[in-house]
């Protein structure tokens, strides 16, 4: 069957028409569905991405690196992100291959066919014309050919019934009139047949030349329109093939990330954690309460063999829980250095004079205000309890003897490998400048040997002191190691507030050194008023927002914080006020909402804001 629509549609004009406008609304459709389809493409991208997102941690977390499950996690939330990628690339790929591509080639179809049917109408008015022409020459000729005719029969009948000169001259004007019809007669025939003539090759040349030639062009634009629907669709199809790749090895990374979860090795990951290395308690002795003789304590019992009410009253140490509010409440406080006489002292913070230590109360009032005062303010108290202890004890002792055996041998094991490191990075550094100090005296033009010489002495200085801290590390390793002291002379000359409560604790009695949690204390009474509430405060302890300022106070003196916990302070300074002095000399200041330490009092003039010295009467532990 032809498919010429030249030749098989010639009377179809306007169906054409209709047609070709459908297609041209179809492929605008198309697009449309395209740009749509990229748009959801583009939010899924973006929502996937912001789920991972999401979920990823927002910081490196040392237990999410060491469980198998929350590395096979991570890995899903990374290949997920890659996926997200992938759809993005979907979605870029189908704007500027498809839809940007149709919406100019829709334009461009418009204007073609717009041209297209422009010329076939005006040969279709061509055609209509001349047949209109046809019409008219042959009406013209049908009528002139009746009045010849009507005039020749007026002009017979006339000569029939001439008798007379009058009627002999009617006759012959008759018969010109008759001539005269006949002679236009014959004109409008020639025009007529002239008009047919002309009529028949512009309908010829119309319906087999023009019309095929016009017909053909809007038959191959319908064809190209159709065309670039399929190579739209092609496309489309190729940009979600084209990430299949991709998406293939981010799903078969999932799954291997999901085959390498590991259980028994998480179980033993956690023992490796948490294990501490102490051996379990031993059996209890028997004792017989129907014997006067004393009963004996075993040897291997965690039981306080002090006084008869304190051997009701202890527990074995692995299940009470660790009090570490008591443990910084019973520790000393170091004095605050005496105000210079001076203006501007120079370094007399570190001196060694400094007025008799402060009038402590016992560690029982202490806890009998604490647990008097209201909800608010022993919320607050424990804040500043919590934050203020810390900075006045200082941080874990260096040697990492506050760990258990096995915790404190891993992690001086990790420092040591970290150092190590160090030492083979500042190793090849120093290898590195001297042999560029070599080729500089041997080439003096390439550079100057004395610019080498400071970065040679700060990379040897680096180099002795991390050599330093390899051995010390590597004493208290073999300490950790032994589980028998040794001195290796590394031991810190500095103190901080209340940095003596280390020694304190390194000098317990025996009984108090069985508990590694350090739940035992000297003051029992204090313990048991404490640990009636201790689960009270568990989530208030854990509180660490910010503490209010309540005033602001101004530097009298030059002040060098070198010890920890300390804050360095220069004449005239205005610093905002966290908390009273609490008689032990020292006061909680702060700087730019970042900086936080203890200055002494005498070194500082206090301006308390009225509404805060409620609450700080309030709050007032010591």
């Amino acid at each position: 069957m032809s498919c010429n629509w030249g030749t098989e549609l010639w009377d179809q004009f306007d169906n054409l028409e209709k047609h070709t406008s459908w297609g041209i609304d179809f492929l605008e459709r198309y697009t449309k569905f395209i740009r749509e389809r990229a748009d959801i493409e583009m939010n899924y991208a973006k929502q996937i991405r912001s789920l991972s997102k999401k979920y990823h941690p927002k910081r490196s977390r040392e237990d999410e690196s060491r469980y198998t499950w929350c590395l096979a996690f991570a890995a899903t939330l990374r290949q997920l992100n890659d996926l997200s990628i992938q759809r993005e690339e979907v979605a870029e790929n189908l704007n500027s291959q498809i839809v940007c591509e149709l919406t100019r080639y829709t334009q461009e179809l418009k204007a073609e066919r717009k041209t297209h049917f422009q010329d076939g109408r005006r040969t279709q008015q061509h055609i209509e014309g001349s047949w209109k022409q046809l019409e008219s020459s042959k009406r013209r000729f049908e009528r002139d050919c009746k009045e010849a005719e009507r005039a020749q029969q007026i002009s017979d009948r006339i000569d029939l019934d001439s008798k007379t000169d009058g009627e002999k001259r009617c006759s012959l004007k008759a018969h010109q009139t008759a001539q005269q019809k006949k002679e236009v007669a014959e004109e409008s025939r020639k025009d007529y047949v002239t008009t047919l003539n002309q009529f028949n090759q512009d309908q010829h040349q119309h319906y087999h030349t023009l019309v095929p030639v016009i017909y053909q062009r809007i038959q191959d634009m319908e064809e190209r329109r159709i065309e670039r629907i399929c190579e739209a669709m092609r496309l489309s199809a190729e940009a979600e093939r084209k990430v299949l790749p991709v998406v293939s090895r981010c799903l078969d990374a999932m799954m291997d990330a999901a085959e390498g979860i590991q259980p028994r090795t998480d179980t033993r990951q956690v023992v490796e954690v948490y294990k501490s290395g102490f051996d379990p308690p031993g059996d209890v002795d028997f004792e017989d309460y129907s014997a006067t003789m004393r009963r004996s304590i075993s040897e291997s019992s965690y039981l306080d063999n002090r006084t008869e009410g304190r051997r009701h009253s202890r527990k074995l140490w692995p299940f009470i829980r660790k009090n570490k509010l008591l443990t910084l409440l019973s520790s000393p406080r170091q004095p605050p250095p005496p105000p210079p006489t001076s203006p501007s002292p120079g370094g007399v913070a570190n001196s060694t004079q400094s007025p008799p230590p402060a009038c402590r109360e016992p560690i029982t009032q202490r806890l009998n205000d604490l647990m008097t005062s209201g909800s608010r303010t022993r919320k607050q108290c424990l804040r500043s309890l919590k934050k203020g202890l810390s900075l006045k004890l200082g941080s874990s002792p260096a040697d990492c003897s506050h760990l258990p055996p096995e915790q404190r041998r891993k992690k001086l094991q990790s420092r040591i490998n970290n150092i190590n490191e160090e030492i083979q990075r500042e190793r090849e550094q120093r290898d590195a400048l001297m042999k560029m100090r070599d080729v500089y005296e041997r080439s003096p033009q390439m550079g100057d040997v004395a610019s080498l010489e400071p970065r040679l002495e700060e990379t040897k200085l680096s180099l002795k002191k991390l050599e330093e801290e390899l051995r010390r590390n590597q004493a208290w390793l073999t300490e950790a190691d032994s589980g028998q002291s040794v001195n290796c002379g590394f031991e810190s000359q500095t103190t901080t507030p209340g940095s003596s409560s280390l020694k304190q604790l390194d000098n317990r009695s025996p009984a108090s050194r069985e508990s590694p949690d350090g739940s035992y204390t000297e003051d029992h009474s204090a313990e048991l008023h404490f640990k009636s509430r201790s689960s009270e405060f568990d989530d208030d302890f854990d509180d660490e927002e910010p503490l209010p300022s309540i005033g602001t106070c101004k530097s009298l003196y030059q002040f060098q914080g070198q010890n920890e916990g300390t804050l360095s302070m220069v004449e005239g300074e205005l610093l905002s006020v966290v908390e009273e002095d609490k008689g032990d000399g020292w006061t909680r200041v702060r700087r730019n909402l970042d900086e936080e330490g203890y200055v002494p009092t005498s070194y500082i003039k206090v301006f308390l804001d009225s509404s805060a010295k409620g609450f700080a009467q309030s709050s007032r532990l010591v």
